[in-house]
């Protein structure tokens, strides 16, 4: 199958492809695993490749699922491949092999897809650059000097180079939103509990963290969430229920909707102008389109969340780091971890439970405030990101930052360590600070490819519905799709 016919095609599209035994899983990953010889080299986005093990399963009876022989990609986080490398980003994890799937990845195989590979991410996707020490930097395929945004960047940048037509994501702060903005795809953060997290793991980030997909069309993430919602056995909470079809969703107009529409900056200060502009136009489209606009945004203490924030972020790293030794059975080093999340490491160990109870507070008063204004409103419009893609190695530590971070290393003092929480609070999220609300108040969000601003970059509007509301999301992303089709717009690599 020539590349030329296999990127016409999105996933569901594919699987129709197979079924009517016009083309066979096994064509189809070898179109995969060539598009992957002819790109990644530049690009970067796939650091396991699964090319033998791949073709054994398209060629062996696949399950006889909604997305039969469709290939796939799945981020080296936020779930585990049975047989595979698991690395998360961090040199502690070389050499591990996970010994199943998780329940996630289980039902993406049930679903009847081929695992061709796994993409790159920061460690423990902490961060929202795709740069990690082990694996080094994934570029934005839209423009090589430029970053496909993070955590999930690596699965963003394969789809934008038409590797897959959709790859796994998590969403932790905007790691599905974000990378799925700079690299001009569609990328939905499902409601808190939609998606099942076993069977190693309760909830990331005190529920922060939700796994899904980044597509070029909407009705792919429509389908894999079809065939992977509901919550697995033992999960401590789950989003709630919903019988109908994602995927049929996509074709129905929604209602007149109430929309509420900002582009100042949640948790920063600052909005570049084609970020603004692009969320504007998007708030005109939509009233075009016949919907009720109105600008307004949630009021809340962004000093307090963004703290609380990174309180939350701090405690996960901690225990990440230490979950290295149950997996390797070695105590954790500095050494074996990039110098800002041993850092957050030791932030964490400064910190008193009162003082992450008293974040998880903050949490609970801003979710109730941000659900009383989804009362009055039906969805809320923001830039996905403040600022378009930086450049590659741009947001690096300095040299004198990691000197300090060195002594640090050495000498932690608590004192120190608080005051660099705050710092981190204020600085850490001017270019993305859009997406981490709605993983701490847990509302269905989207990042949906408008525009496109200075040198032919993507620029991404977010959309946030009501809790559970995924429906109503895809009712209008469909819409969207129509009104602004994007999938025909591609790089050029």
């Amino acid at each position: 199958m020539k590349f030329e016919e296999y990127a016409q095609h999105d996933a569901v599209g594919l699987a129709e492809l197979v079924r009517r035994k016009e083309v066979s899983p096994r064509e189809l990953v070898d179109a995969a695993l060539a598009r992957i010889d002819a790109v990644d080299g530049r690009v970067h986005a796939v650091i396991h490749r699964l090319d033998e093990s791949a073709r054994k399963a398209a060629e062996a009876e696949l399950p006889d699922g909604p997305l039969r022989g469709v290939p796939f990609l799945v981020k080296d986080l936020d779930g585990t491949l049975g047989g595979a490398p698991y690395n998360a980003g961090t040199r502690a994890l070389k050499g591990y092999v996970a010994p199943r799937d998780s329940e996630l990845f289980a039902r993406y195989r049930r679903a009847g897809v081929v695992f061709a590979g796994k993409t790159n991410t920061p460690e423990f996707g902490i961060l929202a650059v795709t740069e990690p020490e082990l694996h080094g930097a994934t570029r934005n395929p839209w423009n090589l000097d430029h970053i496909p945004g993070g955590s999930s960047g690596g699965s963003a940048a394969a789809v934008a180079a038409g590797v897959v037509p959709v790859a796994h994501g998590g969403d932790g702060g905007g790691s599905i939103r974000i990378p799925a903005a700079a690299c001009g795809l569609f990328g939905l953060k499902p409601t808190r509990g939609r998606q099942p997290l076993g069977p190693d793991g309760g909830e990331g980030w005190h529920g922060f963290v939700v796994p899904h997909v980044i597509s070029r069309s909407v009705r792919d993430s429509a389908a894999f969430l079809d065939a992977t919602q509901g919550a697995d056995v033992g999960a401590p909470y789950a989003a709630p229920a919903y019988e109908g079809s994602y995927l049929a969703e996509v074709g129905r107009d929604p209602p007149k909707l109430r929309v509420a529409y900002t582009t100042r900056s949640m948790l920063g200060e600052h909005t570049h102008g084609d970020c603004a502009r692009a969320t504007r136009d998007a708030a005109g489209l939509l009233a075009s389109l016949g919907h009720e606009v109105t600008e307004e945004g949630p009021r809340f203490d962004v000093e307090a969340v963004r703290l609380a924030y990174l309180t939350v972020i701090a405690a996960g790293t901690a225990e990440a780091i230490e979950g290295t030794r149950a997996l390797t059975g070695r105590a954790p080093r500095a050494e074996d971890f990039e110098a800002p999340t041993w850092f957050l490491g030791q932030i964490a160990r400064a910190l008193t439970a009162a003082e992450l109870e008293r974040a998880r507070a903050v949490i609970a008063q801003t979710t109730r405030a941000v659900g009383a204004f989804f009362e009055r409103y039906d969805v809320l419009v923001t830039p996905t990101l403040a600022h378009p893609p930086a450049r590659v190695g741009e947001l690096a530590l300095s040299p004198a930052e990691r000197v300090g971070l060195a002594v640090m290393r050495r000498a932690p003092v608590r004192a120190v360590l608080l005051a660099a929480l705050r710092d981190l609070a204020a600085k850490s999220l001017e270019k993305t600070p859009n997406t981490m609300l709605f993983n701490m108040t847990g509302q269905p969000a989207m990042s949906v490819p408008l525009t496109w601003g200075e040198g032919g970059l993507p620029v991404g509007v977010q959309f946030v519905g009501r809790f559970g509301a995924e429906a109503t999301l895809f009712r209008l992303a469909g819409q969207l799709e129509v009104a602004r089709p994007w999938a025909a717009r591609r790089p050029t690599l």
